[in-house]
């Protein structure tokens, strides 16, 4: 039996891809669905593209954030099940109907569902690539995850009302993980459901991805202190991710004490280093591999390894500098 969808769609300066998101989430093979745009104030023509699908166009009248126009969306929508994405994310033809299938299958439950990216991005370039599989295989390596990202949330509309929504004075990037805790200890039960799937727009290149890199981890980092769970295994924040980034840093260590020693011990660490990184992480290499083949993964997996960790790095140290002064509620 299909279950009304409301579909909810932030926007802020999205002039680049809404039209894509719009386009593709009127392309749905599901029947009973809407589509809510909440447009946060913004400076470029995204209005004037939304205006042109058959959508709910809702525009905040002060610059609020993602979480305010989420659940502005939220308290104006009128379907039994909401499904927040991303104004760069494209629904598949197929997405509305799987959510509703995953739905009925939990019926009467108190779950929240989490959808995730496709392995390929709609910008299929190396690192936007690198980043969609990355997600893709972070994401669904539980089936019942630690948290339900942002760009695909599939919950109750009545259950979603009674809580306190997603926070609107919060750690940018973080919301979703801490709407996801508070809900679980709220007695919801997060689960994911791997062929739900959004086609992200990524746009990336390198200086894009390490930006990205530094920003989430900087976030993160800040998060999990408060939380006091910064070693915990938690989707893209996940174990594997932290142990590369320790294994560079040792790399990093052990040339440094090269250099200034020339002993040539600290040179046969690296081999073993690298090896165990690559034993831990072989799961996330297998993914490269399946995705795109071999000349990706072998670039991809060299991307991960020995680049990707410097601003997750940086930016966890930045993220623990800056702790003690963060006002941001938890």
């Amino acid at each position: 039996m299909e279950k009304s969808i409301s579909v909810i769609i932030p926007n802020y300066n999205k002039a680049s891809t809404i039209g894509k998101c719009l386009e593709a989430a009127f392309l749905s093979r599901y029947g009973k669905y809407e589509v809510i745009v909440v447009d946060d104030c913004s400076t470029d023509n995204s209005v004037e593209i939304i205006k042109t699908f058959p959508c709910t166009l809702l525009q905040l009248e002060t610059h609020g954030g993602t979480s305010k126009a989420r659940n502005t969306g939220a308290l104006n929508s009128k379907g039994e099940i909401l499904f927040f994405i991303d104004s760069d994310c494209l629904l598949q033809e197929d997405t509305l109907l799987i959510a509703n299938k995953a739905c009925t299958v939990h019926e009467g439950k108190k779950v929240i569902i989490s959808g995730t990216y496709t392995k390929i991005p709609y910008d299929d370039n190396f690192f936007s690539a690198f980043q969609s599989v990355f997600i893709n295989y972070f994401e669904t390596k539980k089936n019942e995850p630690d948290y339900i990202p942002g760009h695909s949330v599939i919950i109750k509309s009545e259950y979603f009302k009674d809580s306190e929504g997603f926070s609107e004075d919060f750690l940018a990037m973080i919301e979703d993980v801490e709407f996801s805790h508070r809900m679980r200890r709220a007695g919801y039960k997060l689960l994911m459901s791997p062929q739900v799937l959004v086609q992200h727009v990524f746009n990336f290149n390198l200086v894009k991805s390490l930006k990205n890199a530094f920003r989430k981890s900087f976030y993160w980092t800040i998060y999990s202190i408060k939380n006091k769970d910064l070693f915990k295994d938690s989707g893209t924040a996940s174990v594997e991710l932290k142990i590369n980034a320790a294994s560079n840093l040792a790399f990093i260590l052990s040339l440094s004490l090269y250099a200034l020693f020339k002993n040539p011990l600290y040179l046969t660490l690296i081999p073993t280093i690298f090896a165990f990184n690559l034993f831990i992480n072989r799961g996330l290499v297998s993914a490269f591999y399946r995705a795109k083949g071999t000349i990706f993964s072998l670039g991809a997996t060299l991307y991960y390894t020995m680049v990707y960790p410097v601003p997750v790095l940086i930016g966890a140290l930045t993220g623990m500098i800056k702790y003690p002064g963060s006002s941001s509620k938890i």
